[in-house]
């Protein structure tokens, strides 16, 4: 079975490209502020723990060597963001480089990697999904590597990248499994009769073991977070799923990982890799997931369609930086604070996450106006409950500048970490979304004291200020009766 031969990594370049990107994401990563996740695995890095209800440790624990080493600030909390997908950006390359391409192919490649709105979006703040990218590069690294080279032992790179990415976010097993069912269809099945193979599953299950016995004793809670997303959101994914795998990453990149999807299937060593994609839309689309979920397949067929789409670039230079810099910027518009804060909304219709990186100090400062209204004298009985981790989060990082006190949420790991004690017998504010009477009716002689007005339209804005009297319950009775998974 031929194989493309490797030329050599056209590292001066790449890596150039790579670090001008992280310069762009360093430069704004301090404007608009903390997103609601963020201020989460702040909260979670200070509990650190083999799993957490709706999460595998590893973001947390990113989170908290960050701000340790960079700072306890927005940008010392990002840094190691920036780098992993500096990082990223390189492994693309390097991909491109393993289907053949020459020095500039692989720099094309680093340059649709570097202005594609997914990398750009998740490297810019602090999630799950920006480690789970990079992790998932590796895989197609090493699994482009393993098929090109018939070399088994890649199958133990293939593992312990996935085992590390198992202690970030399950979702790994998503395009290894949909590389074996590829294999299995389309071949080269001889890279699976291998005891390589067994190797890395078991150097894979290793790794990810403390946390897979951590869900185990908690009863599984991830599968219920799961369930639940997919039970709220999965309609609305499954609508959106093709739009959006194609404005994510960027419209102007279709034809690039459409040339790269035909140049593999017209390769039978790299068909696999070629059918994997649509097997793994199949997936996301039959359990509801979201349209990221597919998305770093996309950049491994952008690494696979550069090369021959060199030749157009030789024909419509012009049109080719045109199009490029309408990529970086239409990609920045939309997934970094270029716009000012109060000029968000157009384009958080595209992209929510930019509004829900703004107005969280102002948010806790409607939270302490409304505590404000509290007696002085029952105060120090009084609790602040907060709907969702964000919300949770907020209060815990800029509650303490209005001398409010320690906020509970019921939602997520919050509910682990900390819950009011029985001898708050007194007030209670409630932080709500949208007012629910089921949710007050754990509550006594409940009313609405405040409204809050967000500068953008985020998922705060509009949330209800709630003021009852006392808990219909001791917490401890009351408190599994308001857990929240989702």
């Amino acid at each position: 079975m031929t194989r493309p031969p490797v030329n050599a990594f056209a590292a001066r370049p790449v890596v150039g490209v790579a670090v001008l990107a992280g310069a762009v994401l360093t430069a704004l990563s301090g404007r608009y502020g903390y997103h609601r996740d963020e201020l989460y695995f702040l909260v979670a890095g200070r509990h650190l723990n083999w799993g957490y209800v709706d999460q595998p440790p590893l973001t947390p624990l990113i989170t908290r060597v960050s701000t340790t080493i960079f700072g306890d600030t927005v940008m010392g909390l990002r840094v190691l963001s920036t780098l992993s997908s500096v990082a990223t950006i390189i492994v693309v390359a390097l991909i491109a480089r393993e289907f053949g391409s020459a020095r500039r192919g692989q720099v094309v490649a680093a340059i649709c990697a570097a202005v594609s709105g997914f990398v750009l979006g998740v490297g810019h703040m602090v999630s799950t999904a920006t480690y789970d990218l990079l992790a998932w590069m590796l895989i197609g690294l090493f699994a482009v590597k393993l098929l090109r080279t018939g070399d088994g032992r890649w199958w133990l790179a293939l593992g312990l990248t996935a085992g590390i990415a198992l202690e970030n976010k399950y979702l790994v097993v998503l395009p290894i499994g949909a590389l074996l069912v590829s294999l299995l269809i389309v071949g080269p099945r001889e890279v699976l009769r291998s005891w390589w193979l067994l190797a890395g599953v078991a150097v894979a299950g290793v790794i990810a073991f403390p946390n897979v016995l951590w869900q185990f004793q908690h009863g599984w809670p991830q599968l219920t977070v799961a369930g639940g997303i997919s039970q709220d959101d999965g309609t609305e994914n499954r609508i959106m799923f093709i739009p959006l795998q194609i404005l994510q990453l960027s419209p102007f990149l279709l034809p690039v990982w459409v040339a790269g999807f035909f140049r593999l299937w017209r390769q039978p060593w790299a068909r696999s890799i070629a059918l994997a994609y649509p097997v793994l839309c199949v997936v996301v689309l039959a359990v509801g997931g979201k349209s990221y979920y597919a998305l770093p397949l996309l950049l491994v067929l952008v690494a696979a369609g550069c090369e021959p789409m060199l030749n157009w670039i030789d024909r419509h230079r012009v049109r080719a930086v045109i199009t490029l810099v309408l990529t970086a910027l239409t990609s920045a518009l939309f997934t970094l604070p270029i716009l000012p804060a109060a000029a968000a909304d157009f384009v958080i219709p595209v992209n929510k996450e930019q509004g829900e990186q703004i107005g969280w100090p102002a948010f806790v400062g409607q939270v302490a106006t409304a505590w404000s209204q509290i007696p002085p004298d029952q105060r120090s009985t009084a609790t602040i409950f907060a709907g969702n981790y964000g919300e949770a989060g907020a209060l815990v990082r800029y509650g303490p500048s209005h001398d409010l006190p320690s906020a509970y949420s019921s939602h997520m790991s919050f509910a682990d970490w900390n819950r009011p004690p029985d001898t708050n017998t007194g007030p209670v504010l409630l932080v709500e979304l949208q007012r629910t009477p089921i949710f007050e009716s754990h509550f006594q002689n409940c009313h609405q004291v405040g409204t809050i007005n967000a500068i953008v339209s985020n998922d705060e804005d509009g949330t209800a200020l709630v003021l009852c009297d006392r808990t219909a319950e001791p917490w401890s009775t009351v408190w599994p009766k308001l857990r929240q998974y989702y």
